[in-house]
């Protein structure tokens, strides 16, 4: 394999491995806020069982994403040095940002929440865990402008093949970030929901009933139910901006060869590069005119519109976004039509059915899954460029050997592997060793103990 290939396949395992834990905390530190302020009014032993728990996922999971971006930053010089060297202007200062105004908050303040339940008043605790949780917020915010600005860039000018800013409002504000800012939030909401959920039910199966299962377990589908057809409509209007800006992208995601009208909505297909045609369609006639243009006749740009007279494509792979598109979107559905079938047993009847329990289990880490297959929906969608229209790939990479690349790539899929399992591996142990205390019921009032409990 080239080393350009290697280089990406090493760069898109870091941020794949990254991604998983950003993606849980973000809702997470959210969700804990939420418990904190209910234990608060409330002193319910079961919004204290719920803080005590989650509180010891959202260290694990923090830590893990600390530790994993690291890695990935690294990988800017060592393997991507063309991508500082044009656009370091720009790149650098926004991710100095999110180091010093989001970071270095979530740092901050994290310790107070995780060990200072103890030995600051109840308004301090509950004051860092909205501190941790906006912190968390604000560190996407900044990564996302950064991520944004290379799919649609403005407010810049090139002087001798280097990006300098000139207006720093277009380049935060540009025209992507608002819908891919608010689609992640709403997709951590999603992996959190679920997570929450498919934990829960688990415990449930495992025949703890305590408070806090069905006050974690209700919070979960009620988030889903509600982010999960949220979603599909900010997708849609996330859909209709990368339409305007990025036409090859929503070409290669729909298969669609030739600019033409009553372009169907392919359910399935196999697309074919080499051909340029789609093999077994099966398709909604006029579906993706339909969605895309809002009229059945609407035109919808072709991939063939990207080929050079000399045969230089110019467009993005098209079988990686096809499937990966259609897997983000199929879990989609099937987060509604779980959370929606859920959400009536469990609020009837404060416990689920068995048959319930047991799918959402099956759709622990549904979120992942989605949230993976969005991003590189994403990510692979803007080749050629690593930023669009100023930077392509090819020309910022560094020139390594394939035989240092493969070893080094082999080398960070084993320990990533041997990573996630044993988070996952974590996760399942705490919930099975607090299933074991359940039967130790914890006193309302003694909120401050519970967690320092659950910390030591």
């Amino acid at each position: 394999m080239e080393a350009l290939l290697l280089a990406r396949i090493q760069f898109a395992a870091n941020i794949s491995f990254h991604i998983l834990f950003p993606t849980i905390t973000i809702a997470l530190g959210w969700v804990l806020l939420y418990f904190r302020i209910r234990a608060n009014r409330s002193n319910d032993s079961g919004w204290i069982q719920a803080y005590q728990f989650w509180v010891k996922v959202f260290a694990l999971s923090f830590a893990m994403g600390v530790v994993s971006g690291i890695v990935m930053s690294f990988q800017f010089g060592t393997n991507w040095p063309g991508f500082m060297e044009t656009v370091g202007n720009i790149a650098g200062p926004l991710l100095g940002y999110e180091v010093l105004t989001a970071f270095f908050l979530e740092a901050g303040f994290l310790g107070i929440m995780l060990f200072g339940a103890t030995r600051v008043s109840q308004r301090i605790h509950t004051l860092a865990t909205f501190l941790v949780a906006f912190g968390t917020t604000l560190s996407a915010f900044w990564i996302l402008v950064l991520n944004s600005w290379m799919h649609t860039p403005a407010g810049f000018e090139m002087r001798d093949g280097v990006a300098y800013a000139t207006d720093w409002m277009a380049i935060i504000f540009n025209p992507s970030l608002p819908y891919r800012l608010t689609h992640t939030l709403i997709a951590s909401a999603l992996t959190t929901a679920f997570l929450l959920a498919g934990i829960s039910a688990l415990r449930w199966l495992w025949n703890d009933k305590t408070p806090g299962i069905r006050k974690s377990l209700k919070t979960g589908i009620l988030i889903a139910a509600i982010a999960a057809p949220t979603q599909m409509f900010v997708g849609d209007l996330h859909g209709l901006n990368t339409l305007e800006h990025q036409p090859a992208k929503i070409a290669a995601m729909e298969g669609n060869w030739e600019t033409q009208s009553h372009v169907p909505l392919l359910l399935f297909a196999i697309p074919d590069e080499e051909t340029r045609t789609n093999k077994f369609e099966i398709g909604i006639p006029s579906g993706a005119s339909l969605i895309l243009k809002h009229s059945p006749s609407g035109v919808v740009p072709g991939l063939n519109d990207f080929v050079t007279a000399d045969g230089d494509v110019q467009h993005p792979p098209v079988k990686p976004l096809f499937f990966a598109f259609r897997i983000m979107v199929g879990i989609g559905v099937l987060m509604i039509l779980v959370s929606w079938w859920t959400a009536p047993q469990v609020w009837r009847n404060n416990e689920p059915k068995r048959l319930n329990a047991m799918v959402l289990v099956a759709m622990t880490f549904s979120g992942w899954v989605a949230t993976l297959a969005g991003w590189y929906v994403t990510e692979i969608g803007r080749q050629p460029w690593l930023v669009t229209g100023v930077l392509d790939t090819a020309s910022a990479v560094a020139p390594h050997p394939a035989g240092l690349l493969g070893v080094s790539l082999a080398t960070y899929l084993l320990v990533y592997a041997a990573l996630l399992a044993a988070y996952i591996g974590t996760l399942f142990h705490l919930a099975k060793k607090t299933t074991k205390q359940a039967e130790r019921e914890l006193d309302p009032g003694q909120f401050k103990g519970a967690v320092a409990g659950a910390l030591s």
